[in-house]
């Protein structure tokens, strides 16, 4: 990703920013809680790769989303414009803002596309605007919208427990990974509430995940069964190497240590499989923009 960023009148010109994809490493259920939330334990991964929000600063305080977002969703749905009117109301600010989504990621694959996409709106905007809240309190904001925004506005690869908005950094090798898309969207609450999901998996620690102790996915066995198309292209992936699925979607992954075998690999899959390459990011793209931002503004 090379998003341009930082027009130099943004009040009249268009800038853009990267809403990068992420992986999960790996993705256990240890419990719920009482109000029905499940615990979680997951590595979230970020990439260089995903999609582009072009925002263009309003002076009339509208929010507006031009062409569409993900298929279906209405413009009052749309994280992108949550995002947008929650960080407006909070910061009370009276400038809008006009609103274009270039999806790359695909929706219900678990590559967090709406979530990076409303974590990009808050850390773009609020640089767009001055509101220059901390990263902190745009956290808190992010996980009002969901509980993977959060780790987008953080910027970081990191370890997560609780609905996945406790977060620790956590530093991750060099990697690239083939990534491939089943077209099957996974409906999260319906995965989320099937009885085949196991939800009281022993808790793994850091530790566990370095030495490589396979924690695999929760969601995996049950899409397997009940998606001939994820099974299928778990079997493709499954002859280049070891495939696992992101998030609660239906997206899979395979990771490699070195882009020449990830290359090798993408190039051996049967042809029609919607595969492609990208590379495991050790600092968000959107962070990378934001500083160049703050960097141009202080030229």
């Amino acid at each position: 990703m090379s998003p341009q960023v930082a027009a130099t009148d943004p009040a009249t010109s268009w800038a853009v920013w990267p809403a990068p994809a992420k992986l999960n490493l790996f993705l256990r259920i240890t419990g719920r809680r009482d109000d029905g939330y499940h615990l979680l334990q997951t590595v979230f991964r970020l990439l260089d790769w995903g999609d582009s929000i072009r925002l263009r600063v309003r002076d009339d305080g509208q929010i507006c989303r031009h062409g569409a977002s993900a298929p279906g969703v209405a413009e009052a749905d749309d994280l992108t414009v949550r995002a947008a009117k929650l960080l407006q109301s909070e910061a009370k600010i009276t400038q809008g803002a006009d609103i274009v989504v270039e999806k790359r990621i695909p929706s219900g694959g678990g590559f967090g596309g709406g979530s990076s996409d409303a974590a990009t709106v808050l850390v773009a905007l609020d640089a767009l605007w001055g509101t220059c809240l901390e990263v902190d309190r745009l956290a808190g904001l992010g996980l009002r919208l969901g509980a993977d925004v959060p780790v987008f506005v953080r910027g970081h690869n990191a370890w997560a427990e609780g609905v996945g908005e406790l977060l620790s950094p956590i530093d991750l090798p060099p990697a690239w990974y083939v990534l491939a898309d089943p077209g099957v969207h996974a409906p999260t609450a319906a995965l989320f509430s099937t009885p085949e999901l196991t939800r009281d998996a022993a808790p793994a620690t850091i530790a566990d995940f370095v030495s490589g102790v396979p924690l695999g996915n929760a969601f995996e066995p049950v899409l397997r069964v009940r998606e001939p198309a994820v099974e299928a292209v778990f079997a493709a992936l499954s002859q280049i190497g070891s495939p696992r699925l992101t998030g609660s979607g239906s997206g899979c992954f395979v990771e490699f240590a070195s882009r020449e075998d990830a290359e090798a690999a993408l190039v051996a899959l049967p042809q029609g499989l919607r595969a492609w390459l990208a590379t495991g990011a050790s600092r968000s793209p959107l962070l990378e923009a934001r500083s160049r931002w703050e960097g141009a503004g202080t030229e």
